[in-house]
């Protein structure tokens, strides 16, 4: 058995308690004689929900030997309130016990500086490796082989049930709806997200027609009972009639024929787009992620795809896809489409000549022109959020999820984790609140001068009369909050860490297998090492006179099996973003690691 480095794991602290547990508390030593994996999570992260996913496959293959635990670890405000990570929990269908660590304390116990970071831990209570990002669920089942084989000679492995008690369920005809559509006859089509689903509903927004789909999580076209969707959002008519869904988990764009009740698939392969794929070609060839939102503009589909931070067309009359706007790199860049940058884009609303977007991570509202440039319109970056009404330029949103186009030029926000509706008027380039006291909200729709909100954690439709004057909320403003990492002024040596998993090398054959890109907040915190290379380590060299910001690193690592005999070897992309927040002191550190994959020796 090759050696391994091994740390002793700190304790699992969180003030939220536990979740999925049946309400038992859970310490390390309860968990002695399983693999544990710590999957440090925030309900925000669109990647985090991608590694959820990941993890099925493996959690239900080696139920009596792994035991999975979600640590949250919030980014917003909103996602420390208790209630709301119960909410995700359901939502997103966990079925693993959870710690609620709304300060940070485990994430800071175990140095994690990005989400999501899975943590293994032996069965005698080792830490033996770590993985940021995703695309690790193969390496992290190879290790699973290995502790499994090892601890069952020295007899210190424990098969059995694991801890996961699964919460009673709760009878709503919706439950956590994601967007809805208003229908010509007067009901509305609703994504039913968390049973898999879509609902019609009469004008009333209460009582349910029918169903479309057979409400467990799956990928196959047909009638309105054979037909599987997975976690479905976004909603659009094509100019044929038919209904496009944004199919998110399933990274798919679908179609619905209310008429026949037969849904069909119009783009994507099922399988998640991972960096190198094509990003143009015929639609049910290409690769999408996380597709979350969509819209007819001009004489295409547009595709919020929330997974790799772009916008997507779709030509109904070629039958193909391509990127639009966006390079897959994280934050808020404006400019040409093919120059800007988005954050998980999540809300679409065509009106004029404006293509308007909620981008959630950045809590901002933006626009594409017809041109097909970038505008912000709302908003500042990554970590600036909260609720204040005003000057555009002034103005904070949190965690935004829908735009809806009103009939004065105007649009509302449903801005998601500050529970409330608000405007913004490019006439005058106010910000106004519209409506608070909602919960979740994630997409509005008008019908007849009144917008009907979907309240996703209320699991129903609202419907709210536009006020004759809207409301201002002056003061609620917040950052991010992450302890800052001290550095050293001067040269600054970053190294992020990938070991390639047991079996496999660095794939080599087409060219280097690895890219890193670093910019940071502000701009001017770097004199020297921003942009983009094939090395995992860079010398940076902070400027003169800054004494904080971030440091935004994004990096990438292609594996593949090690065997000469094998043609055609399974390849596996490892990727990851991190925004480390730093700060310049006399005593700081002169090497910031970052561990992709493995673990960091030198640390």
């Amino acid at each position: 058995m090759t050696a391994r480095a091994r740390v002793r794991a700190p304790e699992l602290i969180g003030k939220g308690g536990w979740l999925n547990t049946g309400d038992r508390q859970y310490t390390l030593a309860d968990l002695r004689g399983r693999i544990v994996i710590l999957d440090f999570w925030t309900f925000c992260c669109v990647n985090c929900l991608h590694v959820l996913d990941e993890l099925r496959e493996l959690e239900e293959k080696h139920r009596d030997t792994v035991v999975i635990i979600g640590v949250h670890s919030p980014k917003f405000v909103h996602e420390a309130e208790h209630q709301a990570v119960v909410d995700a929990v359901e939502r997103y269908g966990v079925h693993h016990p959870v710690l609620d660590d709304p300060e940070l304390a485990t994430w800071k116990q175990y140095a994690v500086r990005a989400w999501p970071t899975l943590v293994v831990v032996d069965p005698e209570g080792y830490v033996v490796a770590q993985h940021a990002g995703e695309g690790h669920a193969h390496a992290i089942e190879k290790l699973v082989e290995e502790l499994e084989a090892e601890h069952a000679a020295k007899g210190t492995l424990h098969r059995g049930d694991g801890p996961y008690v699964a919460p009673e369920p709760v009878a709503t005809h919706l439950r956590f709806p994601g967007k809805a559509l208003a229908l010509p006859d007067g009901g509305f089509l609703v994504s039913d997200t968390t049973r898999h689903r879509l609902v019609e509903l009469e004008a009333d927004g209460e009582t349910v027609r029918g169903h479309f789909g057979a409400g467990e999580r799956g990928f196959v076209d047909g009638g309105r009972d054979d037909a599987r969707f997975s976690e479905p959002q976004g909603l659009a008519v094509l100019p044929d009639g038919r209904i496009a869904v944004a199919d998110t988990v399933n990274h798919a764009i679908r179609a619905l024929d209310l008429g026949t009740g037969v849904t069909t698939t119009l783009a994507g392969t099922g399988r998640q787009w991972w960096q190198s794929s094509a990003t143009s070609g015929p639609a049910t060839e290409v690769a999408l992620s996380s597709p979350w939102d969509i819209a007819w503009f001009g004489d295409r589909l547009w595709i919020a795809m929330a997974g790799v931070h772009q916008l997507w067309t779709y030509d109904l009359e070629q039958g193909t896809v391509r990127v639009a706007a966006g390079t897959t790199n994280e934050g808020l860049v404006d400019g040409p489409g093919d120059e800007a940058w988005f954050a998980q884009p999540s809300g679409l609303a065509a009106a004029g000549d404006r293509l308007w977007v909620a981008d959630s991570e950045t809590s901002s509202l933006r626009y594409v022109d017809r041109e097909g440039a970038v505008h912000t319109a709302v908003g500042t970056g990554l970590f600036d959020f909260g609720h204040r009404d005003g000057p555009a330029e002034q103005a904070l949103l949190q965690h935004p999820l829908g735009v809806t186009a009103l009939p004065d030029g105007s649009v509302a926000v449903s801005d998601t984790y500050n529970h409330a509706l608000r405007r913004y008027d490019p006439e005058s380039g106010e910000v106004t609140t519209l409506a608070t006291d909602l919960r979740e909200p994630s997409d509005a729709v008008l019908v007849d001068g009144d917008l009907v909100v979907v309240e996703s954690a209320r699991h129903r439709l609202t419907r709210l009369r536009l006020p004759e004057e809207a409301v201002r909320v002056a003061d609620r403003a917040h950052r991010t909050r992450r302890a800052a990492t001290e550095v050293a002024a001067g040269t600054l040596r970053l190294d992020v860490v990938f070991q390639a998993p047991a079996g496999q090398k660095l794939d080599t054959r087409y060219g280097p297998s690895t890219r890193l890109l670093v910019s940071s907040t502000p701009p001017e915190l770097l004199a020297e090492g921003s942009g983009q290379g094939t090395d995992l380590g860079r010398d940076l060299v902070l400027a003169d006179g800054v004494t904080e910001g971030v440091l935004h690193v994004s990096a990438m690592a292609a594996s593949c099996d090690d065997d000469p005999d094998n043609e055609y070897p399974a390849c596996h992309v490892h990727q990851q973003d991190w925004g480390v927040p730093v700060s310049v002191t006399a005593g700081g550190a002169s090497r910031l690691p970052l561990v992709l994959a493995g673990m960091d020796e030198q640390g």
